[in-house]
């Protein structure tokens, strides 16, 4: 199934979320925290301006971002986890 999202949205695949904590203590699902970093999978057009026009969007697919912990809507496709929220809401591009 293909997802294409609307105007200044994009469609991130959410890291796994860490089964050890840092002490070495392994964590049950209830207890693992909501992953706050992704990889950018699809990206809309871009926000329509008041003038018709679209502005770029600053981010591109496979693009690594951290997006806020509350932000986004969580849906799932085919067994896999998914985040869908405004570029607005990306902190950050992790560069490597």
């Amino acid at each position: 199934m293909k997802l294409k999202p609307l105007d200044d949205r994009i469609v991130i695949k959410q890291s796994d979320a860490e089964e050890i904590s840092a002490g070495g203590i392994l964590l049950p699902d209830s207890a693992q925290e909501k992953p706050q970093i992704g990889k950018v999978i699809a990206t809309g057009p871009g926000k329509l301006l008041d003038d018709g026009k679209r502005s770029p969007m600053s981010v591109k697919k496979k693009d690594e971002v951290i997006y806020g912990k509350y932000t986004g809507s969580d849906i799932e496709i085919d067994s896999r986890k998914y985040v869908i929220l405004r570029e607005s809401d990306v902190l950050g591009i992790v560069e490597k």
